[in-house]
């Protein structure tokens, strides 16, 4: 990315001051300063939320268990019956659709 030196910055406050003109020029300036506080305010207030729900001691060390999962395939999915597959799914959070009353259409 090209740096922006004297040369081309006094050109584009030229092409600003001819564009909006010498009265305008300081108002846009304002509210520009305006939004980026307002922009750096807001940023701020989300980093310190984001450090709030940090906790605030770090939690003790404990060695982590090495648990080895069982190896799947493909083979031994495909040896297994469909039924066997899915029985960690619980019964109860399938549920049947209710039954809905269509009324016959009047002749």
């Amino acid at each position: 990315m090209p740096n922006i030196g004297p040369a081309e910055l006094l050109v584009v406050l030229l092409v600003a001051l001819v564009v909006f003109g010498p009265r305008k020029l300081p108002e846009l300036g304002k509210s520009l300063g305006n939004g980026l506080r307002e922009f750096r305010k807001s940023t701020q207030g989300l980093r310190d939320d984001l450090n709030v729900t940090a906790p605030a001691q770090p939690a003790a060390t404990v060695a982590p268990a090495v648990v080895a999962a069982p190896a799947v395939t493909a083979q031994a999915m495909a040896a297994q019956p469909i039924a066997a597959q899915l029985a960690p799914v619980q019964a109860a959070a399938i549920q049947p659709a209710p039954a809905q009353d269509v009324a016959a259409p009047r002749s």
